[in-house]
């Protein structure tokens, strides 16, 4: 069965750090590049950050740029996201995801593909993590 399984989630204060995972199983991730989005009941899903297949380069969205770091353990079958200074407005529930095409899309638009992550489909996505920030 192919499927991507997030974990990490949880209450957390102001200021403190989690890290979520994103398991594979069925197929190997280090066939795909990565992506990371959040959506907030009621608003649009966004893309926070995504990694190429080697984890050569990872990209992020504007806001959580120095906070959040993504990285992938091939041998593992596993992408941590690991975010740290979290803030009240980072409360959402985060998804992994990945599609076949996602590698060239990140080849041809780099940094740009942040801001297109939402709108884009994907063959493979998790269940999600609920991350909620508060004191």
């Amino acid at each position: 069965d192919v499927q991507l399984v997030e974990s990490g989630g949880g209450l957390v204060q102001p200021g403190g750090s989690l890290r979520l995972s994103c398991a594979a199983s069925g197929f190997s991730l280090d066939d795909y590049a990565i992506a990371w989005l959040r959506q907030v009941p009621g608003k649009e899903r966004e893309g926070v950050s995504m990694i190429t297949k080697s984890g050569g380069n990872t990209f992020y969205l504007d806001s959580v740029k120095g906070r959040f770091t993504l990285s992938r353990d091939n041998a593992k079958n596993t992408v941590y996201l690991q975010m740290n200074s979290l803030k009240p407005e980072d409360t959402a529930v985060y998804y992994c995801a990945t599609d076949r095409t996602l590698e060239g899309i990140i080849r041809e638009f780099g940094q740009r593909t942040v801001g297109m992550m939402g709108q884009l489909d994907y063959d493979y996505w998790g269940k999600g993590t609920l991350v909620t920030v508060s004191s």
